[in-house]
């Protein structure tokens, strides 16, 4: 089995901890909704202010992981604008691979 790189590893903490903080984010605002059935007037507006505030907190969350995997996306595009035809071969011949396999089912 291939060894993940070190660009790999990195990649996949930041989704993991994108994730991880989207899931937290999700069941804060379902406990917050949940409580707020019965608030109005002054609670109900803190109720969503809080809601706000956590909203902001995930897109921000967001695009920091936007920003981090900029690099990769970039890199991989670099790769395959530099190298058209191995990329193509490879498309190609995974292409036949998959062919073959399900051509073999039937």
């Amino acid at each position: 089995m291939a060894r993940k790189t070190a660009a790999q590893a990195v990649d996949d903490q930041i989704k993991d901890q994108a994730f991880s903080e989207l899931t937290a984010l999700i069941e804060e605002s379902d406990k917050l909704l949940k409580s707020s059935a019965s608030l109005v007037g002054e609670e109900g507006e803190t109720l969503r202010e809080q809601v706000a505030i956590k909203l902001k907190q995930a897109l921000d969350s967001v695009s920091t992981v936007r920003e981090r995997s900029k690099p990769m996306v970039d890199a991989t595009e670099t790769y395959i604008g530099g190298h058209p035809w191995q990329t193509v071969a490879i498309s190609a011949g995974f292409g036949l691979v998959v062919g073959l396999l399900l051509g073999r089912r039937n």
